[in-house]
């Protein structure tokens, strides 16, 4: 696995896409916090529970840019279709210091 942000960002995309949440595991610093419009601050243990699982709710997930901004700081520009039917495009901003995903800040889009 490549160690660079980008790189540790790509493989938690890949484990979450394939919901192999063992390979996931150590890629989350243990004080990892997850915010979006539905999740204030939740800890680690809180987004393995409730936002790792949901994968198999979408038909189709693509990454349209993935883009190192700094030595820390990932943005993943994705597109996505839920079961229910539609089209969205979501940002997610990733701090990753010392090879560990620290924190995940997601930015909900409007349909596509």
């Amino acid at each position: 696995m490549n160690g660079s942000p980008a790189g540790v960002v790509e493989a938690a995309i890949r484990h979450y896409r394939s919901q192999d949440r063992e390979a996931a595991l150590p890629l989350y610093a243990d004080d990892f916090t997850f915010t979006s419009p539905q999740d204030e601050h939740i800890d680690r243990a809180a987004f393995f529970e409730r936002c790792f699982p949901t994968a198999g709710r979408f038909t189709e997930q693509r990454v349209l840019h993935l883009v190192a901004v700094d030595e820390e700081l990932v943005l993943v520009h994705y597109e996505y279709e839920p079961a229910s039917g539609g089209r969205y495009r979501n940002v997610e901003a990733v701090t990753v210091r010392d090879g560990l995903i620290r924190e995940v800040q997601v930015f909900f889009g409007g349909k596509v």
